[in-house]
Order: structure tokens, then C-alpha cells, then sequence
């Protein structure tokens, strides 16, 4: 690739931590899932239109570098690590992004085109002035079929209305099966310990088959690969579990790229088990994203001063913010493998005025983070923490 892409692919590394941190703050006791990759690609899209200021804003946060770089960064990302390896009998993957625009105004051919030519996405003219709902349907209806019904509802209602100009939105769905799945008869329930003290019942995969696991000073790492086929990428599930029960705030604290880009690689030697227990899991979880963005420095965007007037042809176009970002993420791990989808939707509105072989044992019984990654180019897809596998949302 002629892109500096290990420097970008490390950039968006570093926002996957800062985004993590800033989103799990004050959410200590639930569970939290998101793909910074989805929300990334949606600020992607959302820097194509925008100028000045703003555009570098976006840039720093996402923590790429402006303009032209960035969006063949992210058509890389659509056409290498994103594509679909199910053909290869690899994990089945699907990026969609796509553009709503108000009837009222048209879409800078500029603009139209960096969405097309890197993000793959087709506009779609609607009316929000009017029939602002039936907008709002056919984006909800547009992720729920670009994550294979997972995401139900990625706009809530009242996300929309006759302000509205644009709705830039992104799916990414990923289904991957485990290189040695579990068996359904050794699925037995076991205690999880919560962060109250309390423990609860949940059914836990277990198995005596080699697993990838490594001792690091504060917690374990289990890695769980998926099946790849001929595919020549690898996809790999990372549960990071501390050493103590109550240890996943500590653990989230010290996350850093020491541990995502060079411990997480040194797991890769298969160890004997003595005993084994992992949660099955099926949550979603949905956040509105520009709190977090703003803690991390992005607030050009969301207010008064931002400019977007890249995106659109219209006498209002240095009135357009970006009114809010939706994220949705849907995880489940079962004894076969693990389905997951994110979809993100930024609302542009108009602004009113003012190493050793000894067993080891990975009893996953509390509080933990897990991360998928695609390992030879180390981008991070999802990451979530579960502190209670018996919650569905």
C-alpha cells in the first residue's frame, strides 16, 4: 500500500483506547460495547465535507492524518481488512456506509464523490422537512438489513426532524466461526462473579482441547482464533481477564498500545488447560457518541463554529452542525463462534439561532474486556467490556 498505513493503522489504535476510556467513564458496573472502527468512519465521512478548523479537529481526534490520506486509509480498510472472507471459509464481514440527503438541498459533487470512490456510499435523496419519520424509517430499515437485523434501531425516535439536511451512516457486520468451536453438551451454567460481590448463574463454554493463553503481571489473555479458510487474513477474539475480581476498572485504566499492538501478538503458543469456563453472551448496547468525542478534544463539530460547508450546495450550508452520532453494537459469542455488528449515524442539522507449556487454567468467573482484531494488520473492529454476560442490553 503506497499510505504510511502501519503509522495510520497505530493512530487508530490509540483512538480505540481513547474512545474505550472515554466511553466506559462513568459506566463502571455495565457492560459496554462499541466499534471504534464505525464511529471512525463515520468522523471519516463527516471530515469530507467539512473545512478549516473543523476538518483538522476531526483529523486530530481520529488521530489520522486530513484529507486524501485519510479516506484512502479508509478505503483500504473497506477493501482489505473489511472485506467479506466468507467465500475463503472466513469469517463473513460486511462494511456498508451510506448518505441521506434532504430533498432541498444537493450534495457537492466533490463531496459525493470522496463518499463514493472511498466509502462506497450512494446518496439517497429524502424529505425531512416534511415526512421526517419516513426518513427516519428507511435509515433505521437500511442498518437493520446491512447488519443482518442485529441493529434494530440505530436512529432513535425524534433523532430527525424538518432541521435535518444529511444523515451520514455506516454498518459493519462480522460473523466468524471459532478454528475449534465448543460442544453444546459442555456448555454447563457456572458462578460469575458481578462488582457488587454478588454472583449470579450464566452458561459457560468449557472444553480440555489446548487453549492460547498468557499470564501477564495484572491479568490473563486468552486468544480465540477464528477460522480463516484460505482466507490469508486473521481474526482473533482477545478476552482479558484480571487477576483480581474486581480488577477490569484498573485494567481499563493501564490500556495502552503497549498491550493492544505488542502483548496481545506474544499469545500464540496453545498451552494445555486444567480448567476452562467462558460466558456465552448475546448483548447490544447504544450510546450517543459526542460526549465521549468531546472529552477527547472533538467539540468543533457539534457547534456553533463547525463548518461543514464541503458538504452541501445551499445558501444555509454554513449553518449545518453535526447534531449528534448514534452507535449500536450488537456482540454474540457462543460455542460455534461470534456474530457482531455496529452501525453509527451522524445527524447534520441545520443550526437554529442562538513463554512456558505448564497447564494453566482460564476461568473466566469475572468482570472482563475482549477485544477483535484482525492480527496481521492490527486493526481493532470491536471492543467491549462485560460485566454481567446474563444482561441482554
Amino acid at each position: 500500500m503506497g499510505l504510511d498505513v502501519a503509522s495510520m493503522v497505530h493512530g487508530q489504535m490509540e483512538f480505540t483506547i481513547d474512545l474505550h476510556k472515554a466511553v466506559v467513564k462513568g459506566k463502571e458496573t455495565k457492560n459496554v460495547l462499541l466499534s471504534p472502527l464505525s464511529i471512525s468512519l463515520a468522523l471519516a465521512m463527516v471530515s469530507a465535507g467539512a473545512k478549516g478548523p473543523t476538518r483538522g479537529e476531526i483529523a486530530k481526534c481520529i488521530k489520522l492524518p486530513e484529507g486524501d490520506p485519510m479516506h484512502n486509509f479508509s478505503s483500504q480498510l473497506k477493501t482489505v481488512v473489511l472485506a467479506d472472507g466468507s467465500g475463503a471459509g472466513g469469517p463473513e464481514l460486511a462494511l456498508a456506509n451510506r448518505v441521506w440527503v434532504d430533498e432541498s438541498v444537493t450534495l457537492k459533487p466533490e463531496f459525493q464523490k470522496i463518499l463514493k470512490d472511498s466509502y462506497g456510499s450512494e446518496a439517497a435523496s429524502v424529505d425531512f422537512h416534511a415526512k421526517a419519520d419516513e426518513a427516519l424509517a428507511k435509515v433505521n430499515e437500511w442498518a437493520k438489513e446491512a447488519t443482518h437485523e442485529k441493529i434494530e434501531e440505530l436512529l432513535p425516535t425524534g433523532s430527525v426532524d424538518q432541521m435535518t439536511r444529511v444523515v451520514l451512516a455506516n454498518a459493519l457486520y462480522f460473523k466468524g466461526a471459532w478454528k475449534k468451536p465448543f460442544e453444546d453438551e459442555d456448555t454447563k451454567h457456572g458462578e460469575f462473579f458481578l462488582l457488587d460481590g454478588k454472583s449470579i448463574q450464566v452458561p459457560m463454554l468449557h472444553t480440555t482441547k489446548k487453549q492460547y493463553v498468557k499470564d501477564f503481571s495484572t491479568f490473563k489473555v486468552l486468544r480465540l482464533p477464528y477460522s480463516a479458510g484460505s482466507d490469508r487474513r486473521s481474526f482473533s477474539m482477545f478476552i482479558l481477564l484480571p487477576h483480581e475480581k474486581d480488577g477490569i476498572t484498573e485494567l481499563e485504566k493501564s490500556l495502552d498500545l503497549k498491550i493492544l499492538a505488542e502483548d496481545l501478538r506474544t499469545v500464540n503458543q496453545e498451552v494445555p488447560v486444567t480448567e476452562f469456563a467462558l460466558p456465552k453472551f448475546k448483548i447490544s448496547h447504544g450510546f450517543e457518541a459526542p460526549e465521549a468525542l468531546k472529552s477527547l478534544g472533538l467539540s468543533l463539530p457539534f457547534g456553533e463554529e463547525a463548518d461543514l460547508t464541503d458538504m452541501v450546495d445551499s445558501p444555509t450550508a454554513d449553518k449545518l452542525y453535526v447534531s449528534n452520532l448514534y452507535h449500536k453494537t450488537f456482540v454474540e459469542v457462543n460455542e460455534k463462534g461470534t456474530e457482531a455488528a455496529a452501525a453509527t449515524a451522524a445527524t447534520i442539522t441545520l443550526r437554529s439561532l442562538p513463554m512456558f507449556h505448564e497447564p494453566t487454567d482460564f476461568v473466566c468467573d469475572h468482570p472482563y474486556l475482549f477485544i477483535i482484531k484482525e492480527e496481521l494488520t492490527n486493526v481493532i473492529i470491536f471492543t467491549g467490556r462485560i460485566t454481567d454476560p446474563s444482561v441482554g442490553n
